[in-house]
Order: structure tokens, then C-alpha cells, then sequence
């Protein structure tokens, strides 16, 4: 608009100057004289020369109109080139302005994203100078640990440590005596028939006391570690409690573990069963033994430390699977008979009945083999084989297991007769499967301050592998192994009262099922409802032996008698436990503690010929204290 506006502008002052130039080319008029002159009077102009000034006079106004018209051409040039240039101006003004605009609007954007990037490097800086800080902090506190309180003893890159040692004094006071330690032997639980079952016991011992050292050494792919356990619960021949206490050292745990970064574990060596339950999958040195003072631990709980190799895998710290080689043992194999068999050939007379003797299953010991010749040890064929699965989350852990061992005799051919001695001809090497079932679970509550565990063990033969020891088999008549039916469980509660306070208490059972078979006219096996339990309340004298000549002399107060018609098979074993600990001390310098315990003890048998069940009942206290290094 405003180029318009000076554009005519320009055109109305370009023909105001035409016009004015017009005029001004005219000539004035010449100023009127008074003089007077005398005027001769001319002709007058004819018609034709008068239109011919008219088209003199009109051609020159055509002549100086078209001078103007072309004055205005020129102008409307100038003004539209003027206009043009203004318009390119224009446009070259704007593209510059909006070319600075964008340049401006990038600009802002890169400072902004630069002030972002800015601010991000700085909250990057202060928070790598947090974690910086910290883990100085971390590295100061670790290499101050190091120094001043190591878990670990390096040797020549091997880390050495004693975790899991300590020191224990352990008092046992029983109302019915067993002749034994602080470990109850619960089969020898005596009835109140017997000597011992009208006399209580006190013991105080130190031999629960134990040295356990680890050796970790670590590769890129694999963690190696060996561990060694010990105590002094064994027996020696020189051991006695008169007054030197010399009891020998004894292996607990020996052995040797490759820990794969895959999670694949190779461990062999003398070590817990991969049956008892461990708190950690399935790794080592993380086994939950029973809350108690007892080194034969609560009735019901599953064991054994003996020579294995094992295989575990690990899945993710949520899933663990294993299997295990494992030495194998039989119990001596337990049998006992009633009534009469057949009469011998030729005779009238009946002979009394008799567990079958034309077996062999081990024997006993011998110095040379580094065996305890008093110990009997059977020709195993071939190791126990052990699977288990185990699962864990925050909540708890479970865990399935089973087991196979295989039972192995050499049988000789039945007696041609009754009472007549086995023959040898036609002996044959017998084997029986035995095995079983077991698994577990335990639960956390109220943020791990209390635990709740049940496990157990079911099968056939598999008595050993619980606390009782109850046998693994009976006999038949024909001198053929037949596994018993067995059982074993476990309840247990834990509660962490207070920082300094434990609360335990436990409940197990085991069991041996019967086992009868008939014997011409009597029967021999496990658990026989013929058997005489008629005395096992009945009380005794001493017993007396034989050391020279044919009278009887007596070991004076060392030969306590035991029942003379108490021969049921012991039918199952029950414990309940309720104990505490106190923890004077549980910080970085180990943990110092004392503990007291309550345990009910009952060992029951089959009924026999009475048709009830005799039971024998012990009350056990316990106490100890303990220092444990960190």
C-alpha cells in the first residue's frame, strides 16, 4: 500500500510538471503602448487559412500530448520497476527475517539441548561422585576389615578361614542311664526292668568342640574350595573318662569342590548326605541340622556323613538338581524267632525255633583293613545312589529326594532238616533293592524371625539314614534278605525372639513296620506277636561271668542287667525337644552364647504275647556353652 501510495504520488507530480512546463513555453504577452499608430487595415484572413491554423494549432497539442503520454509511459516503467524492486526487497527482507528467525529458533534449540546435555553431565558427575564417595567408603571399610578383623588368611592366593569352629563345655543329666555322652543313643533307651532304667546320669564333656577349616582359592571360571571338619566324639581303644579324657579326633567332613561359574558344582569326599536338607539349594556347608545340644541330633532327622561324590546344578539361585554316589552300609540285620519247627529226621523231639543262620553279609573288622574290629561292616555291592531336586524363593524352601541301595548276602541252601547245619553246595550271592522317598519344606514368617520345617523319609531299608539307627532288614527263613519298612520325621519350629534370644522346638519320630514269616511251626522275622514281653518291667540282678574255671564270678558294678523276657522288636522311637539360647555376644568377633534343653524320649516295642506295647521313657537335660569363631 504504501508503494502504491508513492507511486501515484510520482505520477501526479510527474503531470503537475508537464502542464506547468506547457505553460511556461508559451510566451507572454507584450505589454500594451500608448503609442499610437496609425494601423493600416489589412485584409481580412479567408476561411482556409483560418482552418489551417486551427490544424497548425492542433497538431502541436497532438505533438505535446503524446510527449506527455509517453512522460507517463516512462513514469509507469520507473514506477513499476520501482515497484518491483520493492517487492524483491520486500521478499529478500522477510526470507532474511524469517532465515534469522529459524536461525534463532536452532540456536535456542541447540543451547537448550546443550543446557540439557549440561545438566545431565552434571547430575552423571554428581551422582558418580556419590557412588565414588560410597565405594571409597566400601573400600576403606573392607580394607580396614582386611586388616584388622580378615575373613579370610591369605596363603599364596588361597584364602584360609575357620568359620564354623567353636569351643563348647556340654553337661547331660538323663533319668534313666544309657552308659553313654552327651549323645543319647536312643535304641538303648532301658526299661525300668533293667538296672540302668532305675538310675539316672550326669556326664560333662568338651568333645563336641570343633575345628572346621576352609581353603577357597578362585579362578576366572570356578571357585575351588577344600574343607576339613573334626571333633573328639570318636572312641579310641585308649579312650576311658578316668582321667586323662584322651578321646582321638574325628572326621566329620573331608573334602574337595570345583564351583563352575555356570553354576555346575563337583564335590567328593566325606560329607552330609545329599538327602539332608540344606538351607542354601543344594550347597555344602549350608546343611540345617536340628536346633539342639544332642551330637546325635533329634529323632526323625535325616543323615549321614559318609564318603560320597556328588553332582549339582544350579538354575538360576530358584531351582537346584543333584545326584550322589554314596558309601553304602547295612545294619546288622535284625531277627528274632518263636514257637517250634519240624522234628529232625528220626526224631520226636522239636526243635526249638532259631533265626536262620546260612547267610553272610559281612563281618567284623580287622586292624590290618583299618576297620574297628568290634564293628561289623558288610560287602557292599555296590554304593548308594542319591537324586534330589530343591526349589527356594524369599519365602522358603523345598526340596524332593530318593534313594537306592542295594542289600547284598550270600545265601547257602536251607537245612535238609530241621536243626541240621546249612550245606554249602549250591550258595548264590543274593541281592535286594531298598530305597525311599523323602522330601521337606520350610517357611519364613514375620521377616524370617520365625521358621516352620517339616521333613521326612519313607521306604524300604533305609533305616540308617535317620537318627534311631532302627534296622534296615529282617530275615527270611531261607536266609534271604527282606527289607523293613521304614519311617522317619521331623517337625520343627524356630523363633529369633529377641536379638539376643532363640526358641526352638522339635518333634520326630521313626518307625520299623513288621515283618513275619512262618517257620514250619513257629516264625521268624521283625516285630513277632509271639514274642515274650512279659518281663520288661519285671526287675533284675546284676549278670554275673564266667573269668576262670566254671563258676561264675562277677565284674563288680560294671555288669547291669537287662530284662530277661523283654524280646519284642522295637516298633518306633519319639522325641519332642523345647530349648534357648542366649547370646551374651553376636557381633564381629564371633558369637559367645549358652543354651539349655528339654528332650522326652520314648522307645516303644511290638507287642508280643502280652498284646501290648512295652515302653521305655527317658527325660533328658541338657545345657552348654559355646563360642564360636567368626
Amino acid at each position: 500500500m504504501n508503494l502504491k501510495a508513492l507511486a501515484s504520488l510520482v505520477l501526479a507530480s510527474a503531470v503537475a510538471g508537464q502542464a506547468h512546463a506547457a505553460f511556461a513555453a508559451e510566451p507572454a504577452p507584450a505589454p500594451k503602448t500608448t503609442k499610437h499608430v496609425r494601423v493600416k487595415r489589412s485584409a481580412k484572413p479567408t476561411v482556409q487559412s483560418q482552418i489551417e491554423q486551427l490544424r497548425s494549432d492542433m497538431a502541436a497539442q497532438r505533438s505535446q500530448i503524446d510527449n506527455l503520454q509517453q512522460q507517463l509511459s516512462a513514469r509507469d516503467a520507473q514506477l513499476q520497476q520501482v515497484q518491483q524492486q520493492s517487492q524483491m526487497a520486500a521478499q529478500q527482507a522477510t526470507q532474511q527475517a524469517m532465515d534469522a528467525v529459524n536461525a534463532q529458533q536452532a540456536a535456542t534449540a541447540q543451547n537448550a539441548t546443550a543446557v540439557a546435555s549440561l545438566q545431565g553431565s552434571v547430575s552423571d558427575l554428581q551422582a558418580n561422585n556419590a557412588s565414588l564417595a560410597t565405594t571409597i567408603q566400601t573400600d576403606q571399610a573392607a580394607t580396614k576389615k582386611a586388616i584388622e578383623t580378615p575373613d579370610l588368611i591369605h596363603f599364596k592366593g588361597v584364602g584360609l578361614s575357620f568359620t564354623n569352629s567353636f569351643i563348647e563345655f556340654a553337661t547331660v543329666d538323663r533319668t534313666r542311664a544309657t552308659g553313654s555322652d552327651i549323645n543319647t543313643p536312643f535304641l538303648s533307651v532301658p526299661f525300668s526292668g533293667a538296672d540302668a532304667g532305675q538310675m539316672s546320669e550326669f556326664f560333662a564333656s568338651g568333645r563336641q568342640s570343633r575345628l572346621a577349616l576352609s581353603a577357597i582359592g578362585r579362578l576366572n571360571s570356578a571357585t575351588l574350595q577344600a574343607y576339613y571338619e573334626m571333633d573328639w566324639l570318636g572312641a579310641g581303644i585308649t579312650s576311658n573318662d578316668n582321667q586323662s579324657n584322651s578321646y582321638v579326633v574325628r572326621e566329620r567332613q573331608l573334602w574337595a569342590q570345583a564351583a563352575l561359574n555356570s553354576g555346575l558344582t563337583f564335590t567328593g569326599g566325606q560329607q552330609w548326605t545329599l538327602a539332608t536338607e540344606t538351607r542354601q539349594g543344594l550347597d555344602n556347608k549350608s546343611e540345617i541340622l536340628p536346633d539342639t545340644i544332642d551330637p546325635q541330633y533329634n529323632v526323625g532327622f535325616v543323615w549321614a556323613r559318609q564318603p560320597g561324590f556328588r553332582v549339582t546344578q544350579n538354575f538360576g539361585n530358584k531351582l537346584w538338581v543333584g545326584a550322589s554316589v554314596e558309601q553304602s552300609q547295612l545294619i546288622t540285620p535284625s531277627c528274632i524267632a518263636t514257637g517250634n519247627v519240624t522234628p529232625a529226621a528220626g526224631t520226636t523231639a522239636a526243635v526249638a525255633a532259631a533265626c536262620p543262620t546260612n547267610y553272610v553279609a559281612g563281618a567284623a573288622g580287622t586292624n590290618g583293613g583299618l576297620f574297628n574290629a568290634s564293628t561289623t561292616y558288610s560287602y557292599n555291592l555296590a554304593p548308594d545312589l542319591i537324586g534330589k531336586i530343591a526349589y527356594q524363593n524369599k519365602y522358603g524352601h523345598a526340596e524332593l529326594f530318593a534313594i537306592g541301595s542295594f542289600l547284598r548276602n550270600r545265601v547257602y541252601p536251607v537245612q535238609t532238616a530241621a536243626g541240621a547245619a546249612a550245606s554249602a553246595a549250591g550258595a548264590y550271592n543274593n541281592t535286594t533293592f531298598a530305597g525311599g522317598i523323602g522330601g521337606g519344606v520350610r517357611g519364613y514368617a514375620m521377616q524370617k524371625k520365625v521358621e516352620i520345617a517339616l521333613h521326612g523319609l519313607y521306604g524300604d531299608g533305609i533305616g540308617r539314614y535317620a537318627s534311631a539307627q532302627l534296622p534296615d532288614t529282617t530275615v527270611r527263613q531261607n536266609g534271604v534278605f527282606a527289607p523293613l519298612h521304614n519311617y522317619a520325621a521331623l517337625g520343627e519350629i524356630f523363633l529369633h525372639a529377641t536379638p539376643r534370644i532363640d526358641v526352638y522346638s522339635d518333634w520326630g519320630v521313626e518307625g520299623a513296620q513288621r515283618r513275619i514269616f512262618a517257620d514250619g511251626g513257629g516264625f521268624v522275622g521283625y516285630g513277632l506277636k509271639t514274642a515274650n514281653n512279659t518281663g520288661c518291667y519285671t526287675a533284675v540282678a546284676p549278670t554275673a561271668t564266667a573269668t576262670s574255671g566254671t563258676n561264675p564270678v562277677q565284674t563288680v558294678g560294671y555288669l547291669p542287667g537287662s530284662p530277661a523276657n523283654c524280646a519284642g522288636s522295637n516298633k518306633d522311637v519319639t522325641e519332642g525337644t523345647i530349648g534357648t539360647d542366649y547370646y551374651f555376644y553376636k557381633g564381629p568377633m564371633g558369637r559367645f552364647r549358652s543354651g539349655l534343653q528339654y528332650s522326652w524320649i520314648e522307645r516303644a516295642l511290638w507287642s508280643g504275647s502280652t498284646g501290648t506295647s512295652p515302653k521305655a521313657i527317658d527325660n533328658v537335660i541338657e545345657t552348654n556353652i559355646r563360642y564360636y569363631l567368626p
